[in-house]
């Protein structure tokens, strides 16, 4: 049985990649720090065989190298980072020492094990934020970085690191660049599981300046496919771009997942009206991906229509309402703008 490390696999992509993972008979080694956006509902795998799950810091270097050792894994998908771009406007320390230094130690710990070991694969998972505001178009490969936030801006720095290890050490490393995920086990906080959770919990839609900013959504289970074909069969030193060709305004968004509800019997609450905020600062106002890549080398596609993809993702918290109801108050941070 090949084993695999997830780095960040209590998070929200992390925990339904290691879902995703066991279920294709692999041993998965989930390395996590357990931080606010933590999925406690992935401890009922710790009674699974082929799973393990150690509380790490990516940035303990010597626990990491350990872990390798002991586990020799076949590859590592790195997802533990700071992902949420408000707090990185707030707190960017927190994103630089995560997002960078963090793969740093990775990089190191792959580096100082292959050298006289198997090699090890890193699939590396970024973001389509790296390629700024896209005003025409789609953004391929080779698009230009233009981060924005110091969100983006340390998840490009992690990306340029990578490379520089691929063409200096010759480390097997590849990335993906993926557009906005949903789906189940999401931390409310991002647009769609925070608009599912105030409709759950009768309270106003708070939506960025007039909701027209355009966003490209992909399902999470879709992500996780890509994920596992561009490890199965990704070229080593490439970049590619993972999206659904799904691009929606915020706004509308919001009146979709609104709609869903109504169709589903739900009774909404007299709260729930959409509520204009004062944007962000360096809001960048279209992101869209070109996948053309990925679907030409590895022969991936999404599959799940974004109708599809949202009805999934609003039955399971409505399934689930234990994961929004059992979210400390204290774990979330004031949107920007917002006064409600």
């Amino acid at each position: 049985m090949k084993k695999i490390i997830v780095t960040g696999g209590s998070g929200f992509i992390g925990s339904n990649l290691v879902n995703y993972l066991i279920n294709k008979k692999y041993f998965v080694i989930n390395i996590d720090k357990l931080t606010y956006s933590s999925n406690k509902y992935n401890r009922n795998l710790l009674s699974k065989k082929n799973y393990k799950f150690f509380k790490i810091d990516i940035n303990n270097k010597k626990k990491i190298k350990n872990i390798i050792k002991k586990y020799k894994p076949d590859c590592i998908f790195n997802l533990a980072a700071e992902t949420h771009v408000d707090r990185s406007i707030d707190s960017p320390n927190q994103f630089i020492h995560s997002n960078i230094l963090g793969v740093f130690n990775i990089l190191e710990a792959i580096k100082d094990n292959n050298k006289k070991n198997k090699k090890i694969k890193l699939i590396h998972i970024s973001t389509d934020e790296v390629y700024g505001n896209v005003k025409k178009n789609k953004s391929n490969e080779k698009f230009p970085y233009n981060p924005s936030s110091p969100y983006s801006a340390s998840k490009a720095s992690a990306d340029h690191l990578i490379k520089s290890y691929v063409k200096t050490y010759n480390l097997p490393a590849i990335i993906s660049n993926c557009c906005n995920n949903y789906g189940p086990f999401q931390f409310p906080e991002k647009l769609i599981p925070k608009i599912i959770s105030n409709v759950l919990s009768d309270k106003p839609l708070p939506i960025y300046a007039k909701g027209l900013n355009s966003r490209e959504w992909i399902f999470v289970e879709d992500h996780c496919e890509a994920l596992f074909k561009i490890y199965k069969k990704g070229k080593i030193g490439e970049s590619y771009n993972v999206g659904s060709n799904h691009n929606l305004k915020n706004i509308n968004i919001v009146k979709v997942i609104l709609k869903i509800f109504k169709k589903k019997g739900y009774k909404i609450g007299k709260k729930v009206k959409i509520k204009f905020v004062k944007d962000r600062p360096g809001h960048d106002f279209r992101y869209s991906l070109n996948s053309k890549k990925i679907y030409k080398d590895i022969k991936w596609k999404s599959k799940t229509s974004l109708i599809k993809g949202l009805n999934l993702t609003i039955d399971w918290y409505l399934d689930n309402r234990r994961f929004i109801t059992s979210i400390s108050k204290k774990l979330y941070v004031k949107r920007l703008g917002l006064k409600i």
